[in-house]
């Protein structure tokens, strides 16, 4: 079974995007806006987890609320309990844990609490859906080859 370990070495863009929490609501829009990602893990200034803010956080706690993107700061909207995985755990762990606790991003960080990526819903539904191909293309070939 695939882990997320495999699907880090096959993302486009490896890098784990982050945000101080005290950082604009705005910035975080725009920062999500320029990498075409929708969630930022928020870091405090040695670098350690302390939440995550994503677009829904902002359409949930921002707009619906009346409050500004300019004058919300990022720590006011973010989701301190942040829920991490390790890189040997499968893709099976993953959207089991996802579909459980309504997640949609899941930080991945080594033993030692290293922060070594990030994978989204995407990044794993993308991953079953190349395990499932492959096996279709395999099992097509087996047919083939037993009635050609």
């Amino acid at each position: 079974m695939t882990t997320v370990a495999d699907i880090l070495k096959t993302k486009a863009d490896p890098v784990v995007h982050t945000i101080t929490p005290t950082a604009s609501v705005l910035v975080a829009l725009q920062l999500m806006a320029d990498k075409g990602i929708g969630a930022l893990l928020v870091v405090d200034a040695t670098d350690a987890i302390i939440g995550i803010v994503t677009e829904r956080d902002y359409a949930r706690k921002v707009m619906l609320k009346g409050r500004t993107s300019v004058e919300t700061r990022v720590n006011q909207i973010m989701t301190s309990a942040v829920l991490c995985v390790r890189p040997n755990q499968t893709v099976a762990e993953c959207m089991a844990i996802m579909t459980e606790r309504h997640l949609r991003h899941l930080p991945v960080v080594e033993e030692e609490g290293a922060l070594v990526g990030l994978v989204s819903i995407g990044d794993l539904v993308k991953s079953i859906i190349s395990e499932q191909q492959f096996t279709i293309a395999q099992l097509q070939h087996y047919i083939h080859g037993q009635n050609g």
